[in-house]
């Protein structure tokens, strides 16, 4: 019952200003976190490729409340990509960007979203690589659906999240996996109300292997988004049902958690990425990082007692 109500601190200011100030906080964010800059970021970009390991890099900062800002969250990710081609790895790492980020939540802030992350988009596929729109809350999900069809009319390669505790995910993957996406299946971690969201842990697990099994008989791409023992065993069990080799599919893990098992998925030959945030607006996704999972947040209570 923890995670609802770490999400719920996930949006409190005074919340925000007492955990930044704990004295044991750096040492649990550094372990979720690759950095605050993109030269701190390329050498685990470099590790994990000299690993066989892929990455997907996400620029965090989710409190966007200008279209300045929203702006200046486009030129992040242009920097990102900038350096990327610079060093070659285009081809090793691809972004994941939240549209809250490029100004959905404003006035206007669809078109203000889609005229700032298209450029991203742009520059992404000219160095090799692509983007993949990561899901939201569920009152955000039809607009970044919207996008996510427009940008692929010219980027077909652009993916998408969906999230298994949500009612309407079966729905939006069988479109998906009929359309020949690139779709991140996930849990979800987002506090959702019971009126759209399964809420106990054996119904969203049930829910992520059906629309896993859709996403695999279907003609997309499925990137699976998990650090569960059985659901990662289970995808390797659905893949091979459906007769998909090694490169038609992916597993995806969060940099900082399960690291052995990523190396263990890419020496046995599997497509392996790893979740990888950096930047200095770095609460939001801590916290849901916390909620996700009660052994993190044990490790953070440890470091500040013994830190204080």
């Amino acid at each position: 019952m923890l995670g609802p109500v770490i999400l719920a601190a996930s949006r409190s200011d005074k919340m925000r200003r007492f955990i930044s100030a704990a004295p044991g906080t750096k040492q649990v964010v550094d372990r979720f976190i690759a950095g605050e800059s993109v030269d701190q970021v390329v050498p685990v970009i470099e590790d994990a490729a000299a690993k066989g390991l892929e990455v997907t890099l996400d620029v965090v900062g989710e409190d966007i409340t200008t279209p300045e800002q929203a702006a200046a969250a486009r030129d992040a990710y242009l920097e990102l990509i900038g350096r990327l081609e610079e060093l070659g790895l285009g081809a090793r790492a691809e972004m994941s960007v939240k549209l809250s980020m490029f100004g959905q939540a404003l006035e206007g802030g669809h078109e203000l979203a889609l005229a700032n992350v298209r450029p991203v988009v742009e520059a992404a596929a000219a160095i090799g690589t692509t983007v993949t729109l990561d899901a939201e809350d569920h009152t955000t999900l039809d607009s970044m659906f919207t996008i996510h069809e427009e940008l692929r009319k010219d980027f077909p390669q652009t993916g998408c999240v969906i999230q298994s505790y949500l009612f309407r995910t079966e729905a939006d993957a069988r479109r998906l996996a009929a359309e020949g996406s690139r779709v991140r299946l996930v849990k979800g971690a987002y506090k959702e109300p019971a009126s759209v969201a399964y809420q106990s842990k054996p119904e969203i697990d049930k829910a992520y292997v059906r629309i896993l099994k859709t996403l695999m008989q279907g003609e997309g791409y499925p990137m699976i988004g998990s650090h569960d023992p059985r659901l990662i065993a289970i995808g390797q069990e659905l893949a091979r049902q459906a007769g998909r080799k090694l490169d038609e599919y992916e597993f995806q893990m969060l940099y900082g958690i399960r690291s052995e098992e990523h190396v263990r998925l890419a020496a046995e030959g599997h497509r392996m990425r790893v979740y990888t945030a950096y930047g200095t607006d770095w609460y939001g996704y801590f916290m849901r990082r916390l909620a996700e999972k009660p052994a993190n947040l044990l490790f953070f209570g440890r470091s500040v007692l013994t830190k204080g």
